[in-house]
């Protein structure tokens, strides 16, 4: 039962009570006998209660009241409504007395009716209510437990379904945290930040007002803030609803028939390397997603890194205006399947401005980017998942790569990729580091960062000669470390694991100019040493467990 029909229900068992309340007091109040008593001196009243009260016994009133209503009951029957009158104003003062008494009992008779009355409506009303809830008043206890535990039951599957698809809640976004301004305002603050802006419009003003024909408000997006500049939303995009499949939504993006004409005219300039042809698209088409992002390559290209985030961010805008009114990317169910060439540039302007915001030190906005752009498609046809632990350590969310890293279900357990071995081993030496914890077993029954860092070493000993020289780390302690023969190779032998090595050292490798994480890793390799000096066959186990995680078979 929702909240807005309990409000309904309620007001109306208050309005009915309320109701009731009155026409039982007009009813009490029509049959009481002072209603035909002739005004009397309220200053004589007040002496005969005066005088009564002290002498006249309550049990003696009540006699005397029965019996002279009784015989005022028989002379009613036959007499005149004028007799009737005369004898009604010849009651003394002691009678005005026992009927303010009587009176007053009344009024304590309609005041427990009332609430004998109320507490009946609500009891009814709490039956009501309970009727509503369940369906049917008739329902008995085995039937009200079963319709709970069929309910309970028909929301775990939900969850699970929701876990199955979404990776349960580990990949909700924050829509505060997806636009770079609001991280901007959290590190430098407000008032830097709109002191820049203020610059920023004051010297485009000029051109902005000539770009304009007319003033005109943009729609509120989630993912990037429209300027002011760009023209209005055309429409031409749209999203369609495929189908329903365990209550998860799956999308494609559609063309319009004029957008399908600008796509077509941009396939032929990009099959000649026309520059000038794709920009001449753009002045009839602005919304031409191919364009904008060819566009924003070629100003990168140039170095012109803002211009080349605008085209990016007008890429976002216009997708995200195309969204089917069932499309959310703050539920998580739904999919957008990469397999469609309408989806794809979606995927390449997601991954194009996290790396943008990443660019800007915006990493808390690049990890909800992230996020997103690995809940669109369960296959990560772009990767995400090799570039979520260093966008969480740069945002120093810690404690979420551990959570995501237990919930997270892959095709393989993620400690198995060189970047989630080495990064959990980072993750946990900053916990440890800020609870102020030693290097021990934790109470949680969680590794020590040391015990981490060395499963990592062991696994991937060929990360440490690359991180050394792309540093580069030039203490004296790494060439000796360098020249024992486990970490000697620079290769493994497997492609798709030196192909991932070289992604995470190629990324990560700013995170070790920390001297604290230099130690760390320094300490953690001399670890690996004393441990192939007491048992050499560990180092064969290892590779046995990384030749057949990473199969040269399996080389996506």
């Amino acid at each position: 039962m929702s909240a807005r029909l309990l409000k309904k229900v309620l007001k109306e068992q208050e309005a009915a009570l309320r109701q009731q309340e009155e026409e039982l007091y007009n009813g009490h109040e029509s049959e009481s006998p002072d209603s035909s008593t002739p005004p009397k001196n309220p200053f004589d009243l007040l002496d005969d209660d005066n005088d009564d009260y002290d002498v006249v016994d309550p049990d003696s009133d009540q006699e005397k009241d029965n019996s002279t209503n009784e015989s005022s009951m028989g002379n009613i029957d036959g007499k005149h409504p004028s007799m009737l009158k005369a004898t009604i104003n010849n009651v003394s003062t002691s009678d005005v007395k026992t009927k303010k008494k009587k009176k007053k009992n009344k009024k304590k008779k309609i005041k427990d009716d009332l609430s004998a009355s109320a507490e009946d409506d609500e009891i009814s009303s709490g039956l009501m209510l309970e009727n509503l809830s369940l369906g049917a008043s008739s329902y008995g206890n085995e039937q009200i437990t079963s319709y709970l535990a069929k309910d309970k039951s028909a929301k775990v599957n939900n969850d699970d379904i929701r876990a199955k698809h979404c990776k349960s809640s580990i990949l909700q976004i924050d829509p505060k945290f997806l636009r770079p301004e609001n991280e901007l305002r959290r590190i430098f603050g407000s008032k830097v930040v709109n002191s820049f802006e203020r610059s920023h419009h004051s010297g485009s003003s000029s051109s902005a007002h000539v770009g304009r024909r007319g003033s005109h408000n943009h729609r509120r997006t989630i993912l990037v803030s429209p300027s002011e500049r760009w023209p209005r939303w055309d429409g031409s995009l749209s999203m369609e609803l495929m189908e329903t499949k365990d209550e998860v939504h799956y999308f494609r993006y559609v063309h319009s028939s004029s957008y399908g004409q600008a796509q077509r005219a941009f396939e032929a300039a990009k099959a000649i390397h026309d520059l000038n042809g794709i920009a001449s698209i753009l002045l009839y088409h602005p919304y031409h997603i191919d364009s904008l992002i060819t566009l924003a390559d070629y100003f990168k290209f140039l170095g012109e890194h803002e211009r080349s985030a605008d085209a990016i961010a007008k890429c976002l805008y216009a997708l995200e205006c195309a969204w089917h009114p069932m499309f959310s990317p703050l539920l998580g169910n739904f999919q957008l399947k990469y397999v469609y060439e309408t989806n794809k540039p979606l995927f390449s302007a997601l991954f194009t401005h996290m790396k943008n915001m990443d660019r800007r030190g915006c990493h808390r906005s690049a990890l909800e980017v992230c996020k997103l752009l690995l809940s669109l498609d369960l296959d990560d046809p772009m990767g995400a998942i090799f570039c979520i632990d260093y966008y969480s350590l740069r945002a120093e969310e810690y404690s979420w790569l551990e959570r995501f890293s237990e919930e997270y279900k892959g095709g393989n357990s993620l400690w198995l990729f060189p970047n989630f071995s080495i990064s959990l081993a980072v993750c946990r030496f900053y916990i440890q580091s800020h609870e102020g914890l030693k290097e021990r077993k934790m109470d949680t029954g969680k590794a020590a960062a040391s015990d981490l860092m060395k499963q990592a070493l062991m696994l991937h000993p060929s990360v440490l000669k690359k991180l050394v020289a792309k540093v580069p780390l030039k203490d004296p302690a790494w060439s000796t470390i360098l020249k024992h023969s486990f970490f000697r190779p620079g290769h493994t032998g497997i492609p798709s694991l030196d192909h991932l090595i070289n992604i995470y050292v190629e990324r990560s490798y700013i995170l070790w100019r920390l001297p604290d994480l230099q130690k760390f890793l320094r300490d953690s390799a001399l670890m690996v040493i004393e441990t192939l000096k007491d048992n050499g066959r560990e180092a064969l186990d290892w590779a046995c467990v990384r030749k057949e995680a990473f199969s040269s078979e399996k080389n996506e």
